[in-house]
């Protein structure tokens, strides 16, 4: 299959072939992927099967430069996403509210994504795809007459992919890079609620043992190191590819902060004009809670919001994010140091989910017990790059 390019469009003559010669994991039903379109679409398409499969609900995730920025299995919206995505929460399908939380998670990030959904697109998640910014979406079908609703979006350039439930990947994968090819054994570690049976204190809950397992899903297609928050089934901040873990853990934290401060009865009655979109209503909700507005920013949010408003205290803040709870914490590596627990306990999280195994991993341990954090250890790290 020839690509539309390489990683950057200078990069020409981009191909992507089976391993197995005519054995397709997936299919292009519509557009032209690029090479990262097609990463994206593989990662994300392995990550909602194994997060289905492992909680046994329709899963979705909000792809973007080959690592989730949110993922999440069916479940309520809360009025905050059922009022910005214009839906009835009461009534929108599982499928739909899948995708609808797991861009929720960083929706400024997911700006463009590539989703990827564990059951057939129907009508109603086609529908909400066309009036939202989404270079593609990856699902093991399509019902009657999705594939040329979504075809029509971006002028005929919206990819529309579709993955095979039955593909058995091979036993070695291998990538070249700079001459050399390396090769190793697939990473088929099964996901099960069983690597959570060794708890080291504390208690989890049946709904914690399923966010942190959702996370354990989410970590194994996300670049390392990596990290996540997540509660009630969907991440809330996911932190990837830096090169210390605590970064990757406040990283993630401050996504999660700023996912709870959304839900601020000042941020939810920030009152836009209505010619202002949707995009930018979140990028402006997101610079209001950040707090440090540059003066012609304050002049331009000014300019778009109908009534003025003043901002977020340093009070109100700490008052808000203390009621932020049942929070989950998963890391793909060993926690090295206590730090990890000191910040992820700042945003609520009460259990922690992690391979285990580090010099100071009594040290770690210490730190759950002193917050009243549950710590389970999983043995299985989940690197991925």
């Amino acid at each position: 299959m020839d690509l539309r390019y390489g990683t950057n469009p200078r990069q020409q003559a981009a191909t992507a072939a089976p391993v197995r010669p005519g054995r397709w994991p997936v299919r292009v039903l519509h557009g032209s992927p690029s090479y990262i379109n097609m990463l994206d679409a593989l990662n994300g398409w392995q990550l909602v099967l194994a997060a289905s499969r492992a909680l046994r609900r329709p899963a979705a995730a909000s792809f973007k430069h080959v690592s989730p920025a949110g993922a999440a299995v069916a479940g309520p919206l809360d009025d905050v996403v059922a009022g910005l995505y214009g839906v009835n929460p009461a009534g929108v399908g599982a499928l739909t509210s899948a995708y609808l939380r797991a861009r929720d998670a960083d929706p400024k990030s997911s700006y463009g994504d590539f989703a990827a959904v564990s059951e057939p697109v129907d009508a109603e998640l086609a529908d909400l795809l066309t009036g939202v910014v989404c270079d593609g979406v990856i699902a093991p079908g399509y019902a009657p007459g999705t594939v040329a609703t979504l075809s029509r979006k971006k002028g005929g350039r919206f990819l529309v992919m579709e993955g095979d439930e039955s593909y058995q990947p091979p036993r070695y994968e291998g990538r070249e890079v700079f001459g050399l090819r390396l090769t190793q054994q697939r990473d088929d570690a099964p996901l099960s609620p069983a690597l959570l049976d060794d708890v080291v204190c504390g208690a989890l809950t049946p709904a914690a043992a399923d966010d942190l397992l959702l996370g354990l899903a989410v970590l194994r297609y996300t670049q390392s190191n990596s990290v996540c928050y997540l509660r009630d089934g969907a991440t809330l901040g996911i932190g990837a590819g830096q090169q210390s873990r605590v970064d990757c853990t406040r990283l993630a934290g401050a996504k999660t902060d700023t996912w709870w401060l959304r839900r601020h009865p000042a941020v939810r009655t920030l009152a836009f004009q209505p010619h202002v979109r949707r995009q930018e209503q979140i990028n402006w909700q997101i610079r209001f809670i950040e707090g440090d507005l540059t003066p012609d920013e304050s002049g331009r949010l000014a300019a778009v919001l109908s009534t003025p408003a003043p901002e977020l205290s340093a009070e109100q803040r700490t008052q808000w994010l203390a009621g932020l709870t049942r929070v989950a914490f998963v890391s793909d590596g060993a926690l090295p140091f206590r730090d990890n627990v000191d910040h992820a306990h700042r945003h609520g999280v009460e259990y922690i989910a992690e391979p285990g195994g580090s010099i100071r991993s009594g040290e770690v341990a210490d730190a759950c017990r002193e917050y009243g954090i549950a710590l389970a250890r999983t043995g299985l790290r989940l690197f991925h790059h």
